[in-house]
């Protein structure tokens, strides 16, 4: 497979979001869903809508989410609405919770190597093209979270998260064996990547550096500096370029805390795993701006 381009600036505004957006050359036509991470409530590091605002403006996008599968103000519609109304998100866009009301719509993963199905919000279908505004830092679970994970956990349903954490069985969700999450991530990611095949674009902001998720009410503070803004049509390339950016970062005080949660994780997998499935290619070539 060709490399991939990464586009990259160490500028972090909003405005240059949505100049690297440009720079991928794919317009998003049609109804655009916006995938990002609305912040559990508590949360101090998520990226909030007043950053986001040029490029879902741009796209005449609506945000999308789905139901988490633990407990907190983000597992029911209700209390999900009620949130995302107070981080900001509803005053400025459409917003659509896509599990809000059942059935999940299910997406067949043939060659999938830890599950062959995908449990998402049904509402998926309501949308023409994708763009995926990442928000990359550590995770808890998966070592970290990009492109990849908002494909993947995001755009699950909540019983589609419980399934994917639990490698293929929803009861055992975050008490799954670790190596079949990581790969059920890169299986449930390829489904939906095949799906917006040619109608994606992936945004991945490297700021906040925190070992922990946007989906943790108490979260770490972030550890290391502000890296950069990076865009590709390649959300396997992004993730590889943000993971090697943080591998780069020797002088950073915090880098040797980061990677022990990525590397304790194996977050890496993931990324062997999905570049396995040929939804995208571990191999780019960055253009720093």
């Amino acid at each position: 497979m060709m490399a991939s381009k990464v586009f990259f600036s160490r500028t972090i505004t909003p405005e240059k979001v949505l100049e690297l957006y440009g720079l991928c050359g794919l317009s998003l036509e049609g109804n655009v869903a916006v995938k990002l991470h609305s912040g559990e409530k508590g949360n101090q590091n998520f990226l909030g809508p007043d950053f986001w605002k040029p490029v879902i403006d741009h796209v005449h996008g609506t945000v999308v989410e789905c139901n988490t599968a633990y407990a907190g103000s983000r597992n029911v519609t209700d209390k999900h609405i009620q949130t995302m109304a107070d981080h900001g998100w509803s005053k400025h866009f459409p917003v659509d919770i896509m599990d809000g009301e059942g059935p999940d719509l299910q997406l067949l993963i043939p060659g999938g190597k830890a599950i062959q199905k995908n449990f998402v919000g049904k509402n998926l279908t309501k949308y023409d093209s994708l763009l995926v505004l990442s928000h990359f830092k550590g995770h808890p679970m998966g070592g970290f979270g990009g492109a990849i994970k908002q494909l993947s956990i995001g755009i699950a349903s909540s019983y589609g998260k419980a399934y994917i954490h639990g490698g293929g069985d929803a009861k055992k969700s975050f008490g799954g064996e670790q190596t079949a999450f990581l790969e059920s991530m890169a299986d449930a990611a390829s489904s939906v990547a095949k799906r917006f095949a040619g109608k994606a674009v992936y945004i991945n902001v490297m700021k906040n550096l925190s070992v922990d998720c946007d989906c943790c009410a108490v979260a770490e503070d972030p550890c290391m500096a502000d890296i950069g803004i990076m865009a590709s049509l390649d959300p396997i390339a992004i993730d590889q370029a943000c993971l090697d950016l943080v591998y780069a970062a020797t002088d950073d005080p915090g880098q040797k805390h980061m990677l022990e949660r990525i590397e304790s994780r194996n977050g890496v997998h993931t990324i062997e795993a999905a570049a396995a499935l040929g939804f995208g290619s571990r191999e780019y070539e960055l253009v720093e701006l």
